[in-house]
């Protein structure tokens, strides 16, 4: 940023980090329990089972922090930082996302752990930090911060996506995909929609607020969770 552009431009940028880093900061204790956790689990079938719902869960609460961070951004942005930093709302919801994606790459990087076959981690790593590299001459020149934050969150897709060829190659899980895919993009949309139309404050806190029932409507709930929600929440019934 700073060679193509200037030390203001940074000053955005940064400031859209340290608003997006909240989700980082949100998953600081499941990544220091998740090892120890995953490990324990001795029955391999168990084991798969358990990665592939915590997978799903996690990335569904990992979303909903991401969308309420990038559809609430530029009010973040105007209670966090000084009123020239205000430009940082562009960046905040990918950064948010791109979060969440790597909160999901630290689930799959536990298939190679278990499978003692982590040699190949650093070259998938070292493809995320290349195609990271790689955009960011690309788009940085042509959009600036938000050319950074678009590389960041496209590295980190890269990364998700590579680990989990690989961990899949060595140690099989039956994750749920439709499910991730499904949690995933109703953020990502209900993100989008709030943003793209500029919506007011009390109109995007009900997107964020409403997120879970558009996973029911989209069917993300399975049979037996539908009826733990039903006993949570009498008035669903």
């Amino acid at each position: 940023l700073v060679w193509y552009t200037n030390k203001a431009e940074v000053g955005v940028y940064s400031a859209a980090v340290k608003i997006a880093s909240v989700i980082t900061f949100v998953m600081i204790a499941f990544r220091t329990a998740w090892p120890a956790f995953a490990y324990s689990i001795e029955d391999d079938r168990e084991a798969k089972r358990t990665y592939a719902f915590v997978l799903t869960y996690l990335l569904a609460f990992a979303s909903w922090v991401a969308l309420a961070l990038g559809a609430l951004a530029p009010w973040w942005t105007r209670l966090l930082t000084a009123p020239h930093y205000q430009r940082a709302e562009k960046g905040v919801a990918l950064l948010a996302f791109a979060g969440a994606v790597y909160a999901g790459y630290t689930v799959l990087a536990i298939g190679s752990g278990r499978a003692r076959k982590t040699q190949w981690n650093l070259v998938v790593t070292g493809i995320g930090a290349a195609a990271n590299v790689a955009l960011n001459f690309w788009l940085i020149p042509r959009y600036g911060m938000v050319g950074a934050a678009v590389s960041t969150a496209a590295a980190y897709v890269v990364l998700f996506v590579g680990m989990t060829v690989y961990a899949q190659s060595v140690y099989r899980v039956a994750y749920q995909w439709r499910r991730v895919l499904t949690c995933v993009g109703a953020a990502i949309g209900l993100t989008v929609a709030a943003r793209v139309a500029s919506l007011p404050l009390a109109p995007s806190v009900l997107l964020v607020l409403v997120y879970p029932l558009a996973l029911g409507a989209l069917g993300f709930y399975l049979p037996a969770e539908r009826q733990r929600l039903r006993r949570l929440v009498p008035l669903a019934r």
